[in-house]
């Protein structure tokens, strides 16, 4: 089976606020997929569909598949490392933020 993929590492983005749209659009034809990208209202949406783009323009110029076709077979965002920042408090203390980052894939496969 062949299968066209897509891989976006260190993206800005907390994997918890990724896979929330990733969910939405999992197991779509690429075409639903990208409408349901244009009319969410999330930051995830405009990072997943420049990548779906990118799966789709794989599939197409390097294993030859039809555009029509595909699905997104495998979707998901797995925690890419943590860029730790300091927080000035009161009476002199500093709290930690977590500045999280994302790996994203996307996988694309051609219905039979």
């Amino acid at each position: 089976m062949v299968e066209a993929r897509a891989t976006l590492r260190y993206a800005r983005i907390s994997p918890r606020k990724a896979k929330i749209v990733i969910d939405l659009i999992r197991n779509k034809p690429v075409g639903v997929a990208l409408g349901i990208l244009k009319h969410t209202p999330k930051a995830a949406s405009a990072i997943l569909d420049k990548l779906l783009k990118s799966a789709i323009a794989n599939a197409e110029n390097n294993h030859e598949m039809d555009v029509e076709n595909l699905y997104i077979a495998e979707a998901y965002a797995n925690p890419g490392p943590t860029l730790k920042r300091i927080m000035p408090r009161a009476q002199g203390r500093a709290y930690r933020i977590r500045k999280r980052t994302s790996h994203i894939t996307l996988v694309l496969k051609e219905k039979e």
